[in-house]
């Protein structure tokens, strides 16, 4: 009975060892488990890096299929690997998906980010959204159009005012200081798309008297831009030049014009970059654009995400830069640099 004793304590002893690793084990996969949960919910989306410890940062832009957004993915990008940090990236299919964005931005808030980046389609009904994620405590970075908000931390965009006043300055002296002109605008609900629309018509008002802007019509979609450029040139037959506010809106009125048979006749200035346009200029079917730095957005954007998950101040904004070019100087290392395709 001694020696059937001693081999049951014995056995028990090894048990209750085995118990203890399982207990450990398990202990430890879910704290595992627990720590990766946030890049685990990130599986399937647009850009993800691997690593559970990394930080997590989505970025949510105001399109997808445009080459500008693919460029400040590509920025964004490149922030995320020199700053070891996870990011996603994704936007609606077209800039007129306000519901589609808004669905995008609580499912990013919903995954507890460190941090998010964000450009509104509309300021507005994101309101409640960011103010959801400064309840949380998860630092707000708008890029590109911004935010009209105090919630977010900074702003890494272009100074849209000032590059759409440029824009006008270039379209008045491409028609000789006077004329009757149009705007084909991408929004009105954006920061961008008022702050262009905006710095050109004030622009023109402030210091080409003899220049007259006969219209201004919206529409971002290639496709509906043509149409209202069609239908400008339609109901004013004298316009001397239209512009564009993004791409595009400004290959909708290149496609407007080529298709009333206008070409020669009316000055397209635009806005952005992308091949559709740059051809436009080398063929001389656009006159020229603004061309903003889109890498340099993106890069901004995650890194100060990062600067605002460690607590460091931020500037109130963030100028990624702008450029005039056309045919005399798209070819030009320093606006080579700038543009995308």
């Amino acid at each position: 009975m001694k020696k059937n004793a001693r081999r049951w304590s014995a056995a028990a002893l090894v048990l209750a060892g085995m118990l203890t690793i399982t207990a450990c084990g398990s202990s430890n996969a879910n704290n595992a488990n627990g720590a990766g949960g946030n890049a685990k919910a990130n599986d399937g989306a647009a850009t993800t890096a691997s690593s559970d410890s990394k930080l997590y940062v989505p970025i949510i832009s105001k399109g997808f299929q445009h080459q500008f957004w693919q460029a400040v993915k590509q920025g964004a990008e490149q922030a995320a690997a020199e700053f070891k940090v996870d990011i996603t990236f994704e936007g609606p299919e077209t800039e007129e998906q306000v519901d589609k964005q808004l669905e995008m931005l609580q499912v990013a808030l919903d995954k507890k980010p460190s941090a998010i980046g964000f450009a509104a389609l509309d300021s507005k009904a994101s309101a409640p959204l960011l103010q959801k994620a400064k309840d949380a405590n998860i630092p707000v970075i708008a890029f590109d159009s911004g935010v009209d908000s105090d919630i977010p931390l900074t702003t890494a965009s272009t100074d849209n005012l000032a590059a759409a006043a440029l824009a006008a300055d270039k379209m008045a002296e491409l028609i000789g200081g006077k004329g009757d002109i149009a705007v084909v605008a991408h929004d009105q609900t954006s920061l961008t798309g008022v702050q262009r629309r905006d710095g050109f018509v004030n622009e023109i008002k402030a210091k080409y008297p003899d220049i007259k802007i006969v219209d201004i019509q919206y529409g971002g979609d290639n496709l509906k831009a043509t149409d209202l450029t069609k239908a400008l040139l339609q109901g004013h037959p004298d316009l001397k030049g239209i512009f564009g506010t993004n791409e595009g809106a400004a290959t909708g009125v290149v496609n407007g014009v080529t298709e009333a048979k206008m070409e020669g006749k009316v000055v397209i200035v635009g806005f952005d970059s992308g091949k559709t346009q740059m051809d436009a200029i080398r063929s001389g079917k656009m006159a020229g654009a603004i061309t903003q730095n889109p890498v340099g957005i993106g890069y901004e954007t995650v890194k100060a995400a990062v600067a605002a998950i460690k607590g460091e101040t931020l500037p109130k904004s963030i100028d990624t830069g702008f450029y005039w070019y056309d045919k005399t100087n798209i070819d030009d290392p320093k606006i080579k640099a700038v543009l995308y395709e």
